[in-house]
């Protein structure tokens, strides 16, 4: 009976999620040096550095097994349009479960294919620059103070 507690017991530990352990979790700030724009980032949780975003300037990353993932960019606003312009612009799908606009950025979130995606936006100087978070819905509650930090971090 011992021994099955504890395989029972390491078997928890071992499938249980790196972001379960955020209190650990090591914070960097990140920089896009072409825009200044900058977020505070979880490089302990983001570990492994995909390249560049499609159609803007900056970086996306990925957790060590790709269940999760960030990009920060700068995407050009040459008409410089307000959030809500820009939004409308991007056409949104439908069903989005969060939306916030306010003239300085927007925040919209929703739920596809079982997982959470999240994007931040803010109005920078020719630019609209952002924060987009995919992870599996199922670790909502873990995510939350992650996302939550990533996103009021972001400057533009």
């Amino acid at each position: 009976m011992r021994a099955y507690r504890l395989s029972a017991t390491f078997a928890l530990v071992a499938f249980t999620p790196a972001l379960a352990f955020a209190g650990d979790t090591e914070w960097r700030r990140y920089v896009i040096a072409s825009t200044g724009t900058s977020v505070d980032m979880p490089v302990s949780i983001f570990t492994s550095d995909a390249g560049p975003p499609e159609g803007g300037t900056g970086r996306r990353f990925f957790t060590e097994d790709r269940r999760a993932d960030l990009t920060v960019q700068s995407v050009p606003n040459p008409e410089n349009n307000s959030p809500a312009t820009f939004l409308a612009k991007k056409r949104p799908p439908a069903g989005i479960i969060y939306k916030r606009i306010t003239p300085e950025f927007f925040v919209v979130s929703s739920i596809r294919k079982n997982r959470i995606w999240y994007n931040r936006c803010n109005r920078g100087n020719g630019t609209i620059d952002c924060v987009l978070i995919n992870y599996p819905a199922a670790e909502k509650r873990q995510w939350d103070s992650v996302v939550t930090r990533i996103s009021h971090t972001l400057r533009s």
